[in-house]
């Protein structure tokens, strides 16, 4: 008998443990030394001057697009394909999500199609590395400068992965990670905004923390009396605390190892279901690095949403989880109602979303469990089938 395989797990070592106890018995679970190694180790990987903690992936993008000076009225080109956290921070700032359809192979935004979303209200174009997967970035960062527009990247999938040789991170004017429980590494919730813009990086750090003013800047060197309690303009608590930083440390130290388990991961998957006709299995092109964030796999055309759905539920029934990713933004009850979408807007993305099933996924899996997984998929296709004999 074999326990629940869950769909996800984070890998906490003694290494992590340790880094979280130093932190509690010192004096500083906020704003300290582990929070500015965490930024560094994070900059460094992705090839970035900067890094700014803040409290998830989420802060991070909205805080990119206010340092970005985009607002109401402002339009900004993405993806209807990804969590809907990449389209919601646009409107948070009171601009509009221009979707544009996917590339059916790599499920990130098609390249071909995102100069006809460009109108003179676009003020940014914010790119989604779709399950780590950072193939054509650089085409997404060509069109952006052909149009003098700063590239977003939600890089929040991708921790680690690389793009013809260049690291998930480094493309966009500025790029944010995510680190949830689910995430390459995790610090429970977190994020990271990384860049190499001075002002873009300065503006941030001040914006998580209420707006304060960064030491330094507009006042004189010698002059800090009152420094804690100058605000020089709207901010948020969006800081990232010392106990979740020192997660994030004592992961960043293992990431390589981490990286390759769930390499390992994704490659038993693929030799187990490689022969499955009723499967499509992730595509990785030559140039690129994934960075395995999830295992998602999809199924042949003539499958329905239904049936995936109930091959879902099958999985459940077995103790296995599984679970639908991602269901189209554009479709979603609050952005028809507010933008008026319809089913067939977006007819690749909604065709890919019918039909795709992300399998457990994480650094642990074993062998023995990954084989049960393939093995319970492959028996749910095959009753869907006789149903329809």
């Amino acid at each position: 008998m074999i326990d629940e395989i869950p769909l996800s797990r984070p890998d906490i070592t003694d290494d992590e443990l340790r880094l979280v106890e130093m932190v509690l018995r010192s004096d500083r679970l906020a704003g300290g030394p582990m929070m500015e190694e965490f930024e560094e180790l994070v900059a460094s990987r992705a090839g970035r001057r900067h890094g700014v903690a803040v409290s998830s992936g989420t802060a991070g993008l909205h805080l990119a697009m206010l340092a970005l000076g985009i607002g109401p009225g402002d339009e900004v080109v993405t993806t209807p394909f990804s969590f809907i956290a990449s389209s919601n921070c646009i409107l948070f700032v009171g601009a509009k999500p221009v979707f544009v359809d996917i590339d059916p192979v790599t499920l990130n935004m098609d390249p071909e199609r995102i100069e006809a979303a460009i109108t003179p209200r676009t003020k940014a174009i914010l790119a989604v590395e779709v399950f780590g997967n950072p193939t054509h970035m650089d085409r997404c960062r060509a069109i952006a400068a052909k149009h003098e527009l700063p590239l977003i990247e939600d890089a929040c999938e991708g921790l680690g992965g690389a793009w013809k040789g260049r690291s998930i991170g480094s493309f966009g004017r500025v790029a944010v990670f995510g680190f949830y429980p689910n995430k390459q590494i995790t610090t429970g919730e977190g994020g990271m905004i990384v860049t190499d813009d001075d002002t873009i990086a300065d503006v941030c750090r001040s914006m998580r923390n209420q707006g304060r003013a960064i030491p330094g800047q507009g006042q004189p060197q010698s002059s800090t009396l009152g420094m804690a309690f100058r605000h020089d303009r709207l901010g948020y608590n969006y800081r990232l605390p010392e106990i979740n930083c020192a997660l994030g440390v004592a992961q960043m130290r293992r990431l390589g190892d981490i990286l390759e388990k769930r390499e390992i991961v994704a490659n038993e998957y693929v030799q187990l279901l490689l022969d499955t006709s009723d499967i499509l299995l992730p595509t990785v092109d030559q140039h690129t690095r994934m960075s395995w964030f999830v295992f998602v796999v999809r199924l042949a055309d003539q499958y329905t949403a239904e049936e995936r759905d109930r091959i879902i539920q099958g999985m459940h029934r077995h103790d296995i989880g599984a679970a639908a990713y991602f269901p189209c933004i554009h479709l979603q009850p609050f952005y028809r109602e507010r933008f008026g979408y319809a089913p067939g807007d977006f007819p690749v993305a909604e065709s890919v979303s019918h039909r795709t099933l992300a399998l457990p996924f994480f650094n642990r899996l074993t062998l023995r469990e990954i084989d049960l997984v393939s093995q319970t998929l492959k028996l749910m296709i095959s009753r869907e089938n006789l149903k329809r004999t």
